[in-house]
């Protein structure tokens, strides 16, 4: 399995293409802006990208879907609760950022419990609602995307509209910490961890 991390955007979100070695099918999480960046990490490896898979519907991570989509020809995949923020400046908050903006409507809208599949690989979507109504982790094998849900020593922002501490924490504890010490958690900002390392360690779970 190829995977790689960009950090893209005005707020340096991370972006990861996910791919298939064999089938040469990818999928791009996330692609939060700086679609050239993207495009040429994608052209590189000769990847053929199935989806981009957002993880919630705020401005940073999906600045650059239109552009990506455009050249790829990638289905957007987001969950049903922040669907409609692909289509509204205010619901993704870009409005408030002096950049307003909108990106097509998704062609498929998750509900969680599900699977993506791009080549052999087997993508988990697990809807973790708290940051986002309709934020979503998505974990296969020993790695776990977890968007802004989880963070490494800390835990996503719930002062935006729709969100909600009770449920984020709700959603790590009952969702995410049940998963093996030594999955990897990849976020949407900042470095990678671990389960164990932040059952360990986050002031936050405590």
């Amino acid at each position: 399995m190829f995977l790689k991390r960009l950090q893209v955007g005005p707020l340096a979100s991370n972006c990861y293409i996910l791919g298939d070695e064999h089938s040469k099918k990818a999928a791009i999480i996330d692609p939060g802006g700086d679609p050239e960046i993207i495009l040429e990490a994608v052209n590189k490896e000769g990847f053929m990208v199935e989806f981009l898979i957002l993880t919630h519907g705020h401005f940073d991570h999906i600045g650059a879907v239109r552009e990506v989509k455009k050249s790829t020809g990638a289905r957007i995949a987001i969950h049903e609760k922040d669907a409609k923020m692909l289509l509204s400046a205010e619901e993704n908050l870009s409005s408030y950022m002096g950049c307003g903006f909108t990106q097509p409507a998704a062609e498929v809208e998750l509900k969680g419990d599900e699977q993506l599949r791009v080549g052999d690989i087997m993508l988990e979507i697990i809807w973790t609602p708290g940051h986002t109504p309709g934020s979503i982790c998505i974990k296969t094998e020993d790695v776990l995307f977890t968007g802004d849900t989880l963070l490494a020593g800390s835990v996503g922002r719930t002062d935006f509209p729709g969100g909600s501490y009770r449920e984020l924490l709700n959603s790590i504890k009952t969702k995410l910490l049940t998963f093996d010490d030594d999955v990897r958690v990849l976020p949407g900002h900042g470095p990678e961890s671990t389960i164990g390392s932040e059952k360990a360690t986050n002031p936050f779970l405590r």
